[in-house]
């Protein structure tokens, strides 16, 4: 697959953004607004149990949504073991968030413009040997805290919630989380568990996109989003 079918792939918001898709997403976006009136969800996380579930092209596409309706947007790639947002957006991975955190760049300088108007990316850059303790840092803690005053939303795209315990440290700076499901693929036992995983972490699960849904052999790929129950 070369980088512009790669791009193809996951930006049909900015690509397309009349589909029925594109469509799709903003209403994720407009659920996710109206689900904490009193308390704007400003940082986000779109999670998934097991890899390949759709999560990134989730959390790209919503970043797209979010600019489109004109916010300053920030994605965040922090799946410091293997990262794809740069492969996205076809940026650099040679300086990123990891840069930032061990004060070898400026925060300013790794944070990307994009295509997209109002969308910005902080790639993962060079991947560490400690994810999880660079996730957990105070400084990562900090560099947050200085992003929110920054952008008006900000979004993390992350690791699999089971395999590693990076998701998890990430929800602790977040005001709510996406959970992205396979239509088909998941089984029900690895969902509960990652669920339950996201609970345990205290994270505020706002609802789940059910993806890969097909709704007709015309539509093709759909995405749904369902409240918390």
């Amino acid at each position: 697959m070369s980088q512009q079918d790669n791009k193809h792939r996951h930006l049909i918001s900015a690509i397309n953004p009349m589909s029925p898709i594109s469509e799709a997403y903003r209403t994720l976006r407009t659920n996710i607004q109206f689900s904490a009136i009193d308390q704007p969800m400003k940082v986000l996380m779109v999670a998934s149990a097991s890899e390949g579930e759709g999560k990134t092209t989730t959390v790209t596409n919503l970043a797209v949504t979010y600019a489109q309706d004109g916010k300053k947007v920030l994605l965040i790639d922090t799946d410091l073991r293997r990262p794809t947002l740069h492969h996205v957006f076809q940026l650099t991975n040679r300086s990123g968030l990891t840069s930032a955190i061990l004060n070898q760049h400026v925060l300013a300088d790794v944070i990307r413009e994009t295509s997209v108007e109002n969308l910005f990316v902080l790639t993962a850059g060079p991947i560490p040997p400690n994810p999880s303790e660079i996730l957990g840092s105070q400084r990562m803690q900090l560099l947050v805290e200085e992003l929110r005053g920054q952008y008006d939303v900000i979004l993390f795209d992350t690791p699999p919630v089971l395999p590693v315990a990076d998701s998890l440290i990430v929800t602790s700076y977040c005001d709510g989380i996406i959970l992205v499901i396979h239509a088909g693929k998941v089984k029900k036992e690895l969902l509960k568990k990652a669920k339950a995983s996201l609970e345990h972490a205290k994270s505020r699960i706002l609802g789940v996109v059910l993806n890969n849904n097909e709704r007709s052999k015309h539509d093709g790929q759909y995405y749904y989003y369902y409240g918390r129950k």
